[in-house]
Parts: C-alpha cells; sequence; structure tokens
C-alpha cells in the first residue's frame, strides 16, 4: 500500500492526493499509450534531499514520449525538473520515490486518437528497498520466465512505455506465483535480455558483462550509473550478449534499476549462484552506489539535483 502525501503534481497545479482522479475514457487507461519515470530522492548527510539523476530521467520521459508521438509541447525539461524538485518540497520529503507520468486524456476513442490532450502527473511517495532490505545484503532467488522480451522491432524498448510492462507483470507474477523473487526475461533469440524491472549484471572471473544497449532493454539511468562506477572502480566490464546458461555458471549476478538500487541474486532457477550469497565485486558495486546516492562520495556532483 502507498502511503498517501499531500499533494499530486497535475497539469501544472498541485492538488490533494484523493483529488487526482482522471476521467474513465481516459485514452492511456484503455491502450496504454503513455511513458512514466521512477526517480529516486535520498536524504544526504547535511540532511537535506537530492534526487539522483533527475535531469537525465526527465530527459528520458521526453524521449519516451517522441519515441511513441505523445507531443510535449506544453512543458520544456527544465518546467518538469523543477515541478518534481517542487513536489517533493510540497510534501516536506528528503527521501521518496518519483514517479512523472505522461497520458493521454480523454476525447476520442479508438487507437489514433490524435487530438486528444497529453497530460503530465508527478506523484511522491516513500518507498523502500523494491526487492527488499534482505534481499540487498542476502540476494533474491530469481527464474527464467516462460514469457519472453519482444524484439527490438516489436516495441520501442528504449521508451519506458507504459504498455510495455504488460509483458514484465505476467513475468513477475508468474515467478512470484512459483515462489521466487524476480523474474528474468530471455529475448526472441534466447539470450539473456534484463528483469521484469532491472538490468543485468553477470560476474565471472573477475570480469563483469551485461547486455548491450542495442538489445531489447531498457537503457537503463541506473545501469548507465554502475557501468561508470565500475570502470572508474578499474572493474572490467563489457556490454556483450550473454546466454542462459551463463547464469548458471556466474560467480556472481546482480540487478540494477532505480527501485531496486544494487541487488544481488543468489540463485537462478533453482541454482545456487557462486557461493549463493552477494559476492565481493556486487558488494563493491553496491556500496558505491550508495555513497554516490547518499553523498558520502561526490565523484559526480552533476548527477545531485537538491531540494
Amino acid at each position: 500500500m502507498v502511503d498517501k502525501v499531500k499533494k499530486i503534481w497535475l497539469d501544472g497545479k498541485f492538488v490533494d492526493w484523493d483529488q487526482a482522479n482522471v476521467h474513465v475514457l481516459t485514452h492511456t487507461l484503455h491502450y496504454g499509450l503513455g511513458a512514466f519515470e521512477g526517480i529516486r530522492c535520498y536524504a544526504q548527510d547535511d540532511g537535506r534531499g537530492a534526487v539522483f539523476r533527475l535531469r537525465e530521467h526527465v530527459e528520458r520521459l521526453f524521449k519516451s514520449a517522441h519515441i511513441v508521438t505523445i507531443p510535449m509541447d506544453k512543458w520544456t525539461i527544465d518546467e518538469i525538473v523543477e515541478a518534481c524538485l517542487e513536489t517533493i518540497r510540497v510534501n516536506d520529503l528528503t527521501e521518496c520515490y518519483l514517479r512523472p507520468l505522461v497520458f493521454m486524456g480523454d476525447g476520442a476513442m479508438g487507437l489514433a486518437a490524435t487530438e486528444n490532450p497529453t497530460r503530465l502527473a508527478i506523484v511522491a511517495w516513500k518507498w523502500g528497498a523494491y526487492l527488499g532490505p534482505e534481499g540487498l545484503e542476502k540476494g533474491i532467488r530469481a527464474k527464467v520466465s516462460s514469457f519472453t522480451r519482444p524484439g527490438i522491432n516489436m516495441v520501442m524498448a528504449k521508451g519506458k512505455i507504459v504498455g510495455h510492462y504488460v509483458n514484465s507483470i505476467l513475468a513477475k507474477r508468474e515467478v512470484m506465483t512459483a515462489g521466487y523473487d524476480e523474474a528474468i526475461l530471455l529475448d526472441a533469440q534466447g539470450y539473456v535480455s534484463e528483469a521484469s524491472g532491472e538490468n543485468i549484471f553477470v560476474v565471472r572471473d573477475g570480469k563483469v558483462a551485461t547486455p548491450p544497449f542495442a538489445a531489447s532493454i531498457l537503457g537503463g539511468i541506473t545501469r548507465d550509473t554502475c557501468l561508470t562506477l565500475m570502470r572508474e572502480m578499474g572493474i572490467e566490464v563489457e556490454e556483450r550478449m550473454i546466454s542462459r546458461d551463463e547464469l548458471y555458471i556466474a560467480d556472481e549476478i546482480f540487478m540494477c534499476g532505480t527501485a531496486a538500487e544494487v541487488t544481488p541474486v543468489r540463485e537462478v532457477d533453482d541454482r545456487t549462484v557462486g557461493d549463493g550469497k552477494r559476492g565481493p565485486v556486487s558488494k563493491r558495486v553496491q556500496d558505491r552506489y550508495f555513497q554516490v546516492v547518499r553523498g558520502t562520495e561526490v565523484p559526480h556532483p552533476e548527477w545531485l539535483a537538491h531540494v
């Protein structure tokens, strides 16, 4: 259950939580044409909140809308960056999760509905570790889903698109029903794509691999953060295709995403990964990530937007 806050930003105005409603004929509700972001604000050592890589997230929101031909001429990137910060301030938060959502309003029905208005909401709420605090330390159990990640010309994978997530939801529900924490999806050729909401990294013989940006994956901002930090730490990492059985013989696996942060995987398809616990590379990346997002180490001050 999401804990209510006082205000939600909706189409340029703050409205009370319970008044942030839309018509039942809202186009996105029927057809899934929309775009969204997941963004985190972290409490810093000085007591202030700082949003991690806020501008990059908002830029991707606009790019996602562009990919699916949703016009965004009502707002600029700068205006939405400031609206995100103001949503946190209005609700007196220093640590929270932010959800900007672009959606098509009501008007015409049918698939095209090119004249329907573009609408935008920004919601903030308190949200802990997506895969659980115990998962961050001990690792999670994952299973390869029977659902396949669509090919790169079937859906536009580089957009964070509302309707795309039906595929992820089905995979997530499937594996959770079977007793696992997270789903791993393969692409149409049988290579590892990503988890239901995270990118995947595999560690073997001290080297790290992750599927390339051109694969059927979302180009995660946390993925980019981890790649940057690992290279700065001198960890050898490459972007390449990964086969399913490489997961079984990996020394370590970890997933990353804004919600999941950096979460190790201790088991895949009932096969123990490495020693069955968080490995040394995963821990180094995880520790460095939390140092950076919480401002205890600031190698990239441009990544922090203070509230």
